[in-house]
């Protein structure tokens, strides 16, 4: 269990709820794609969601940021009903950032341009979105990067790059959907650190969606495994790995971390 143990922050954390998705339903073309579901999210926590193809992650993270209404349910951040809160509004005034499995950013502009561009949207001061767009620069260390089209960077940059323009908004919430997908070994455990920098060091609250199982269960605190619409087990890396419900729905017999 060494990975585990290299990369969890096991010191977290205030038992305050930053999120909560009470009674959660959502039908899509008369198919359940959520059912009643309930989750609760502790401030500064990794948290990570697995489940098969189809089980509804992505969907947890656009009815998060309003992309899409539950049938049913509500969204709570922060103690406040944001179920009925524009996507802009919710995005501004609760701090949520937003990293999707694809795209992101401009294809034909450079680094350093979608960085000023996402900057200019959400800081107004100009000396202020100068300092923090700077900030961000030095540390993911994009200097040797800045004049490049975003098109032509590698699949780990493309990643950092949306990472850090979802943070020029001082994001309380960070949800990542898929990113370690398509990546190699070196990326991922880049792309873990820099999870649990943003945990250790931004104060961030961090939701992780991946079906790269390993790897996710590698830098949480606690992950989640969704079936048939519900959360079927919920627990620490170890204790999940371990679980019934999410061998049977998810695992397998033969998962092994190591």
């Amino acid at each position: 269990m060494a990975l585990i143990k290299k990369f969890r922050i096991k010191s977290f954390k205030e038992q305050d709820k930053i999120l909560k998705l009470e009674k959660i339903s959502m039908f899509y073309h008369k198919r359940q794609i959520l059912n009643n579901l309930n989750l609760e999210v502790n401030k500064q926590e990794v948290l990570g969601m697995m489940g098969p193809n189809g089980v509804g992650k992505s969907t947890i993270f656009h009815i998060i940021t309003g992309l899409k209404d539950p049938s049913f349910g509500k969204i709570i951040i922060n103690g406040h009903d944001c179920t009925n809160i524009p996507i802009y509004e919710r995005a501004t005034k609760f701090k949520l950032g937003y990293v999707p499995q694809h795209g992101g950013f401009i294809q034909d502009l450079n680094l350093l341009e979608n960085l000023k561009l996402v900057g200019e949207i959400h800081i107004k001061e100009k000396d202020l979105r100068k300092t923090k767009i700077d900030k961000i620069i030095s540390q993911f260390e994009f200097d040797p990067l800045l004049e490049i089209k975003a098109k032509h960077l590698s699949g780990g940059q493309k990643k950092k790059l949306v990472i850090a323009m979802a943070l020029i908004n001082d994001p309380n919430i960070l949800l990542l959907d898929e990113p370690f997908a398509a990546l190699d070994i070196l990326t991922i455990k880049m792309l873990q650190e820099i999870i649990v920098n943003l945990q250790s060091v931004d104060k961030i609250t961090v939701i992780v969606c991946d079906h790269q199982a390993r790897d996710l269960l590698s830098c949480v605190d606690r992950a989640i495994v969704l079936s048939n619409g519900k959360i079927i087990a919920s627990g620490s890396p170890n204790e999940i790995i371990k679980d019934s419900s999410a061998r049977s729905a998810y695992f397998g017999d033969e998962f092994k971390i190591n």
